[in-house]
């Protein structure tokens, strides 16, 4: 169990400063056991991102613009995610017959699959990745959405 205080040993001029360190602190743990999660799948964090974004919107395609806008971290390389998640086959590109310029881009029926073995690896593991009561998390969703706004 990975102990805030202990951890990062250092003293903080307010409890605001140190709930900011501590949120920040708790993404990356979160980020880290998540990370293992995927691993075995042989995905990233922002591989399995694009590709439920695209599930979401299934049938339909996407533009890159759009995917990118929803992503969690829109700093990602998506031009290099894209090629990644297509030489597994998870997902297709084709041109755009309307803008030569623009391409198409889908969730594949391997890449549905894909999602649905992750998620069901999560799920049987949902306890050991959050242990938060419905009504805890709910709150704990209030708060971080206070801070964004």
């Amino acid at each position: 169990m990975a102990d805030f205080e202990s951890d990062i040993q250092t003293r903080f001029i307010n409890e605001r400063v140190k709930a900011n360190v501590n949120v920040l602190y708790t993404a990356n743990f979160i980020y880290n056991k998540i990370s293992a999660d995927l691993k075995p799948f042989g995905l990233t964090h922002e591989q399995f991102n694009v590709l439920r974004i695209l599930k979401d919107n299934h049938p339909e395609f996407m533009w890159q613009k759009d995917i990118l806008a929803k992503m969690i971290t829109p700093n990602s390389n998506l031009t290099l995610i894209i090629k990644k998640l297509v030489s597994k086959n998870l997902i297709t590109v084709d041109q755009s017959s309307e803008d030569k310029r623009a391409y198409e881009i889908h969730i594949s029926e391997e890449g549905l699959l894909k999602l649905k073995e992750v998620g069901q690896h999560i799920e049987s593991r949902k306890d050991n990745l959050s242990p938060l009561s419905e009504s805890e998390a709910f709150h704990l969703n209030a708060l971080l959405n206070k801070i964004r706004d």
